[in-house]
């Protein structure tokens, strides 16, 4: 679970949005509980930055999915600062030059 979490982060602070977000789904299949909805936030949060850049669209509804499910989560989630993440993420969705990108240690 780790490496493949691991994989999908890479490839998110690669700016690869869609491919974390396709790693990711692969794990959300088996997770479940608080793992399931932290999945869930990652995936909804890498559709949002993919059609950001990719497609020029400016919508919110996928981060507003993901607020629903960060909002249940503590901050810090293992090793990821969810709020740091969430606010990156938003800064990221009004200002093109914002790359956020989620720490690996």
């Amino acid at each position: 679970m780790q490496e493949a979490l691991k994989a999908g982060i890479r490839l998110f602070n690669a700016r690869q949005y869609w491919e974390a977000h396709e790693a990711w789904e692969k794990l959300w299949l088996e997770a479940e509980g608080d793992q399931k909805k932290f999945l869930s936030a990652l995936i909804l949060l890498a559709a949002a930055l993919h059609k950001r850049w990719v497609h020029g669209s400016l919508t919110h509804r996928n981060f507003h999915k993901a607020e629903h499910h960060l909002n249940t989560l503590p901050c810090l989630y293992g090793e990821i600062d969810l709020c740091k993440l969430k606010k990156s993420v938003w800064e990221a969705l009004s200002d093109s030059e914002v790359t956020p990108e989620i720490p690996l240690d």
